[in-house]
Parts: structure tokens; sequence; C-alpha cells
């Protein structure tokens, strides 16, 4: 595990706030004292946010008081009826939430429908209302609270929130974790043919990270941004969430994976929504609207000769430190000659040890990295087949037993053990 300089807490809250918070304080309400947890959850062009927080307000409450923030948010650039919609979505939002008799957290909606073209997205939108989470924690001398990313079109378990709580009581040295997911897989608010395409899409997800998960490689968990929850220590000690239009969610948790500090939490659940969406370039919605453009088979993912391969590759990464290990033919040819030996000689020479060699290779040979060598894999020698073929091949191949002829189910209980 790599190690990291820390600064005192307080003073990594307040440095960040200084070096890298998009805007300055939003919200003119102080934070309650006792507030040890804040969901951030954005909201752009959403049809039922009411949903979303109807849900959390069903959650049995943790010891700590919570906190929700919504931001709604547009670029500059888009349509007034999309910024209208935004506008009456909040208004509903906060006429529902004064409605309760009893609500169980504080919310608070922020309106960022004006954003900077080049940059306005989800990442952004998350960026500024966890942002804001520090500053609030930072105000309350809260040093350890947790944020928690939520979407505005999700669900949760009634125990979200509590084992949450339990969830980072009980791993001190976790900076990071991964929420168990389970997309609905059938109902009445969405046509037959997207369940089926969501039963895919999710069964694809799982497929891949066990499959890195077979293949021994120290990056194998979902990174879901609906899925999700961070220290604001670590938050701000690795610098924050980013400001990319999709996959922000990705890349911020490939950052806890960097140092060892992503664990996964699977006692209890959230439900994300199965809808099409042209909003993201990538991800569950787009994989969905392509679905139905008849622009993807959903039915089909890698070839597990792909994970087989990578498997193989990287089984001896210690013996790269001592030169008595040839890469595999095909990740040479990934790489390329000349750029292995260089990369090689650079990470040599930045370790002392074996161990340290084997982490900054992996920082090297990242997720990113490895998506892009299958997709190598796949455009040049192995071809996405079906996954009702390759997925019984990952199961054999970890030694696991099925219980059902339900392949998602057998992945969702994987996930879980």
């Amino acid at each position: 595990m790599q190690s990291v300089k820390r600064l005192p807490l307080m003073s990594i809250l307040s440095n960040y706030l200084i070096k890298y918070s998009f805007r300055e304080r939003l919200l003119s309400v102080e934070a309650n004292s006792k507030v040890g947890m804040i969901v951030v959850i954005p909201a752009h062009d959403e049809p039922d946010v009411v949903g979303s927080i109807a849900s959390l307000q069903e959650c049995e409450l943790p010891n700590c008081s919570v906190e929700v923030i919504v931001v709604f948010n547009a670029s500059e650039d888009f349509s007034k009826e999309v910024i209208q919609l935004n506008k009456k979505a909040k208004e509903e939002l906060e006429h529902w939430f004064k409605s309760l008799v009893e609500p169980k957290f504080d919310l608070f909606c922020i309106e960022e429908n004006e954003l900077p073209k080049k940059h306005a997205g989800v990442g952004l939108a998350r960026k500024i209302g966890m942002d804001e989470a520090v500053r609030r924690f930072e105000a309350i001398n809260r040093k350890e609270g947790v944020i928690v990313c939520f979407d505005a079109d999700a669900k949760c378990e009634v125990n979200y929130l509590i084992e949450i709580e339990k969830h980072f009581q009980k791993y001190p040295s976790i900076g990071a974790c991964s929420i168990h997911f389970e997309h609905p897989t059938g109902g009445n608010d969405f046509p037959e043919q997207v369940y089926q395409g969501i039963v895919n899409y999710e069964l694809h997800l799982r497929y891949y990270k066990n499959g890195l998960a077979f293949a021994k490689l120290p990056y194998a968990f979902h990174t879901i941004g609906s899925s999700m929850a961070v220290r604001a220590s670590a938050y701000c000690e690795q610098g924050g969430m980013n400001r990319r239009k999709a996959g922000e969610d990705f890349y911020f948790l490939q950052k806890f994976i960097a140092v060892g500090t992503l664990n996964e939490l699977k006692t209890t659940k959230v439900i994300p929504s199965p809808r099409a969406s042209h909003r993201v370039p990538f991800g569950t919605g787009r994989a969905i609207q392509e679905m139905l453009d008849e622009e993807r088979e959903i039915e089909k993912s890698y070839a597990f000769e792909c994970f087989e391969i990578i498997k193989e590759s990287f089984k001896n990464v210690r013996e790269f430190y001592r030169s008595k290990e040839t890469p595999s033919s095909l990740l040479l040819e990934f790489v390329g000659e000349e750029n292995w030996k260089s990369k090689l000689a650079e990470l040599r020479k930045q370790s002392t040890t074996e161990e340290r060699f084997e982490t900054r290779f992996f920082q090297w040979f990242n997720a990113f990295q490895t998506l892009k060598f299958i997709h190598f894999l796949r455009d040049n020698y192995y071809p996405n087949e079906s996954l009702e073929q390759e997925v019984p091949k990952l199961l054999r191949a970890l030694d696991v037993e099925s219980t059902t002829r339900n392949l998602l189910s057998e992945l969702r209980r994987l996930d879980q053990t």
C-alpha cells in the first residue's frame, strides 16, 4: 500500500476548500453540530426527485444527524425548458418536504442552472454538492463526517443510512466504499424491453468486475455514482471529485483503490433506475438507450478468454522487478516493446522492494489501462460473445456452484459474499 503523507485533519479540509472548491459557501443555514452524514444528489431534468428523497425518508435513522443536499444543475447553454423543469422539480420537492410531519433529515436545495458548458455535467454537480458537504463538516469540526453519493432517480433499502454509519465505524482506516446495488428487473414503471435490457447490462457489470477478481487484479470493484460513500477527510486528501461529464465515479474511486483505502459495503442495497438516457456518453442510461435504438447488442460482453489472458499476463508481476519474467506476447503487442522496456526501467528505479514495485506497477497499469487492454483483445482477437455463454465459464473458473439458472442472481450472490 502506498504511504500517504497526512496533514492534521481539519487543515486537510480547510486547505482543500481553499485550493480546490468550485464555489464559495452556498448554504447560509448552519449545520447541526450532530450531523455526521450528508447525502449529495445531483439532479438534472429529473421527473421524480421526490421519489428518491421519499426512499431516504423511509430509512431507519443512524445515531448521527443526517443532511441531504440536492444540486439542481444545468449548463449555461441549455434550453429554458430544461431550466424550468429543474425549477419545477425543486419547488415540488420543497413543497413535499414541508408537508412531512416528521422529516428524518434536513434538506437543502442548490440551484446551479448556469454552469460553464465546458464542465457542466454530473461530475461538476457532484463536486459542488460534495464540496459544500466538506464545508459544513469543517464548520462543525466533524473530522470524519461521511459524504454519501446518491442519484435523483435511485431508491434504497431502509437500513441504508444505518449500515453506512456502521461500516465506516467498523473500518476506521477505510476512506471510501462501494455500496451493493441491484437494478429493478421487473415492474410497471418501464417497458418490459427496458427490464430485459437492464438484466443484461447489470450482468455485464458484474461479469466484468468478477472477471477482474478472477484475474487477481487489485481494482475489482464496482464504481457506480449512486452507490458510493467517502469520509470528508479522505475526500480532501485525494483531491475531491472531478468535473467529468461522465465516468466521474470510475475515476474518483480509482484514487482510493490506488492507495488501498476502498472496500465494499454489502449489508444494504441501492436500487438505481434502469431508465434510458441521452445525457451522458456512456453508463447505464446510455447503454439502455443504445439498446432501444438498436445500436448495442446488450446481451453480449467480453469473451472470457480476455480475463484468462489478463490473469496469465500478470500472475508474476513481482518477477518483472527482477527482470526474470517475459511479458506475454499479447501484452507486449498492446503496450509496445520500447514503451514496456522504458516503463519497467522507470518503475524499477522508483522501487526499493518487490512490494513497492507491484504497487507502482498497478498504479501504472490501472483499471483504465486494463479496460483498454480488454478492448484491444476484443477488437483484434476475441470478439464479444453472449453473456449466457461467457458467465458460466467465469463461475466454473471461480469454483462457484450454481444454485439457480438465473445468472444475474448468481453474480449478485457472489458480490455479497
